[in-house]
């Protein structure tokens, strides 16, 4: 809902007046980043999706050595999935690259391998939801189509001076209003002209929140659109956004068991889908209620990918590898991990759709898509094992 204050200026012109601003400022000058030295849709594509919830210094070197291993849409989709994987290792959400690849396969067979420049068309591609859909058309084609992440409602929150929960329905309508009439009035207004551009519009307004308009202490003297900005008039441009419920974040316990035989330890792969979908991991399962960490373990061997060791000692790694938490959006997963010899006989999985028996060392699963918390527990053991260099 808006809370802002009644004016009689006209509307249209106001939103040509911050358009403005924020295409002026943002070629003025603003970050370096390797994804906006091309208009490249593929590229923008690539972007968009690692930069979802992972920062900004993270993706730079990662952006760039995804498009030296995959350059084109095709290449991507050529690829093998663990290929992808191994490649997207580090980056979490690893649904992001199981979509990517699964998209690339779409557009290579439906488009001759060329992002299509149809709001239909894109979105209906997997992982490619309305901000995806949005960047790449905009970014990439200059077509006048809205954007909205944190950094942009941020922006648009405080300028209009937007009510209530930005993760509410009601309120994301409003914020998604609000970016659509920015970008379509502008361009209508300025008649395609320079200062119509959607591309620098929207990368202006992304910019704008992730240097000035910042969630604590904005820059509010240097904004661009201080003037326009019904937060700042009224004196308390932090009170917007609305501060959202905090998410419920339940609490996992993973039991993993290293499984070693003639100096290669077992790794199992998830199926593509659900959490570290398609990644190789450690046999792990969640323990019972009561259940001794070491009866988890055997369970989790003989269960999961049927070696029974009954009655092989099974020992924890080494602090602090035996113990670790990994924060999720909605998890905090405690991984305990153990160790035991693996027993002859045939790997019979449950659970999991292919194993490896991988030589303990360094860049032991370089190949393969792991989780960094197995990468971690894989280092471990190979120091443990005294495998290292």
């Amino acid at each position: 809902m808006r809370a802002g204050r009644g004016s009689d200026r006209d509307p249209d012109q106001h939103l040509r007046a911050i358009g403005d601003a924020v295409v002026g400022w943002f070629r003025r000058g603003h970050r370096d980043l390797p994804w906006r030295r091309t208009r490249d849709p593929y590229a923008v594509w690539i972007s968009e999706v690692m930069l979802q919830q992972t920062r900004v210094e993270t993706v730079a070197p990662r952006f760039e050595r995804w498009l030296q291993r995959f350059p084109t849409v095709r290449a991507l989709a050529e690829a093998p999935l663990d290929d992808v994987l191994a490649e997207w290792a580090g980056l979490g959400y690893y649904a992001r690259a199981r979509n990517l690849h699964a998209a690339a396969k779409l557009v290579d067979e439906r488009h001759g391998g060329a992002l299509p420049d149809d709001p239909e068309a894109i979105g209906a591609l997997p992982g490619i939801g309305r901000y995806t859909a949005g960047a790449i058309l905009s970014i990439a084609f200059d077509r006048p189509v809205p954007i909205l992440d944190g950094n942009v409602g941020r922006v648009l929150a405080r300028c209009f001076r937007v009510a209530g929960d930005p993760k509410s329905s009601a309120t994301r309508a409003d914020l998604w209003s609000l970016a659509e009439q920015l970008v379509v009035t502008n361009t209508k207004l300025n008649d395609r002209s320079a200062n119509s551009s959607p591309s620098a519009l929207n990368q202006g307004l992304m910019e704008l929140g992730a240097t000035i308009c910042t969630p604590r202490k904005p820059a509010c003297l240097v904004c661009p659109i201080e003037r326009s900005c019904e937060a700042r008039a009224a004196g308390d441009p932090e009170a917007y956004p609305e501060p959202s419920r905090p998410t419920r974040v339940s609490a996992v316990e993973q039991v993993c068991v290293a499984l070693v035989r003639r100096r290669k330890v077992l790794l199992a792969r998830r199926p593509p889908y659900g959490l570290w979908g398609g990644l190789f991991e450690l046999p792990a399962c969640e323990p019972l209620p009561g259940e001794p960490l070491e009866e988890t373990a055997r369970r989790a061997a003989r269960d999961r990918v049927g070696l029974a060791i009954d009655g092989a000692p099974v020992t924890p790694l080494p602090p602090p590898h035996d113990r670790f938490e990994q924060a999720l959006s909605h998890r905090r997963v405690t991984f305990r991990a153990l160790r035991a010899e693996a027993p002859p006989g045939r790997v019979r999985l449950d659970g999991y759709d292919a194993h490896r028996w991988v030589a303990l060392g360094p860049g032991c699963a370089d190949g393969l898509g792991v989780a960094r918390s197995t990468k971690r527990l894989l280092l471990a053991l190979a120091d443990e094992e005294g495998t290292q260099p």
